[in-house]
């Protein structure tokens, strides 16, 4: 296997501004721009030359990857050199919810991202109310799996409301008792508004965009020091089209962004709100990694996956110590589309019901799709569809649950203990999951051991 290459330069004053990765490539001699990395700080800078982008295969997410850690962190993938990429969920030093936002265009795979988070606040007892604004198709497997869940606009509007309402709750509630700030389930949980497709609701022209930027601002400015944070994830272009950029602005600067491929107009955005330092560039992000660019002969066949997307997953995380440093999401689900829902989310979100009650949104009609938890539509729709990838409900056996644990991928002995643990059934010991891993070898659901790991055949 080739050998990582890397070059160490001194950089002047105030470091080197704006990357000519093209021109950087061609002083190298590599015809490949993603297998060429650039980082630099505190006066020099590295060159690291691949033999292929690191990014290129990652491992599929674990619940041990999904739960939320002591410093109130989760792990959703890695940077180019193997540091883990980590997501703030808490902050347990003050107290706060978070503010975070999930920004990509069209495909660069921000539903698997989010999926990754919905999981993890499933995972670790946080409570989720969710406005899915395509139509419930982003992150369908949320069905069942979050505690209120809306497909409209209207329904994320009295979502917003209640979201609101409940923060105000609980700084009267804490005023009272004389308390300053929020601790995690004493005696309210942790909660968070999730907003998918936000640009739906906060465009131009779109019906609730005023007050739905109110909202979301209030929240960002006063419900983190009570325990109730605000998500969006958008397609936005443009920080404009998100209800005015002085409605995000200083709500991100102090939470967490993640940018997944972005448009020109994004970066310009991102530079000018201060979210990304005046002078820097990050490395483009392509659709299609690998793909080296040359004139083709005449009649020459083109290859057939050349065009083929390749980059979901790839992001920066902005508001990180490594805002340049080019990361990937874990792998979430199933690579191929199922029928119904993927069976592999599923087993990343875990069988039990969600943390909290669903919200009561009897304010107004309730338009068809807005149903609290995934319940039956005033139509008489079921909104989960009967599929084979769903699984039925019923006795969950130990060894269905240690097959589910491993749909995510290999875990170590521990960490599957860890994973059966965490999916809200009876807690059991080592002995026991020995037991039925040996169980599940002899009848070959699970494969020989390899290298420590414990994987499905």
């Amino acid at each position: 296997m080739a050998a990582v290459k890397e070059y160490v330069l001194k950089t002047p004053p105030g470091g080197v501004k704006n990357i000519d990765q093209e021109a950087l490539c061609d002083l190298l001699k590599i015809d490949d721009p993603s297998r060429v990395i650039f980082e630099q700080a505190r006066g020099e800078a590295v060159v690291r030359v691949f033999p292929t982008n690191p990014l290129m295969h990652m491992r599929p997410a674990t619940v041990a990857d999904l739960t939320m850690d002591a410093r109130g962190r989760i792990v959703v993938g890695a940077y180019y050199d193997g540091s883990p990429l980590r997501i703030r969920l808490f902050d347990p030093k003050t107290g706060n919810a978070q503010r975070m936002a999930i920004f990509g265009t069209t495909g660069a795979g921000k539903s698997r991202a989010l999926q990754s988070v919905l999981a993890a606040c499933k995972r670790s007892g946080i409570v989720v109310h969710l406005a899915d604004l395509k139509e419930g198709q982003s992150v369908p497997e949320a069905v069942g799996n979050v505690a209120t869940r809306v497909t409209t606009q209207k329904g994320a509007i009295r979502l917003l409301r209640r979201l609101v309402d409940e923060a105000e709750r609980r700084m009267k509630a804490y005023g009272e008792m004389g308390r300053s700030g929020f601790i995690l389930g004493d005696p309210d949980p942790l909660m968070y508004g999730v907003i998918d497709e936000a640009n739906r609701l906060l465009e131009k022209g779109a019906p609730y965009r005023d007050e739905a930027a109110g909202l979301i601002k209030e929240l960002g400015r006063t419900g983190r020091s009570v325990g109730v944070g605000i998500i969006l994830a958008a397609q936005a272009g443009h920080l404009e089209e998100m209800g005015g950029s002085d409605t995000l602005r200083g709500m991100l600067k102090e939470g967490e962004v993640i940018l997944l491929r972005w448009s020109s107009a994004m970066m310009a955005q991102l530079v000018s709100d201060g979210l990304l330092p005046r002078g820097e560039s990050l490395q483009p992000i392509p659709k299609v990694v690998g793909q080296v660019r040359r004139i083709r002969r005449w009649n020459e066949a083109a290859d057939e996956d050349e065009d083929e997307p390749n980059s979901q997953g790839m992001c920066y995380h902005l508001t990180s110590s490594r805002p340049t440093s080019m990361a990937r999401f874990f792998l979430v689900g199933s690579i191929a589309p199922c029928r119904g829902h993927d069976p592999v989310i599923l087993a990343l979100y875990g069988y039990g019901p969600p943390p909290g009650k669903p919200f009561d949104l009897d304010d107004a009609p309730d338009p068809e799709g807005d149903v609290p938890g995934g319940a039956p539509a005033a139509s008489g729709r079921p909104s989960v569809p009967t599929t084979a990838e769903v699984i039925p409900p019923g006795p969950v056996t130990l060894a269905d649950r240690i097959t589910a644990a491993l749909a995510g991928g290999p875990l170590t002995e521990a960490d599957l203990l860890a994973a059966v643990n965490a999916d809200g059934h009876k807690q059991i010991k080592r002995g026991s999951l020995r037991t039925r891993v040996s169980d599940l070898r002899r009848d070959g659901v699970i494969g020989p051991p390899s290298g420590g790991l414990v994987t499905l055949a």
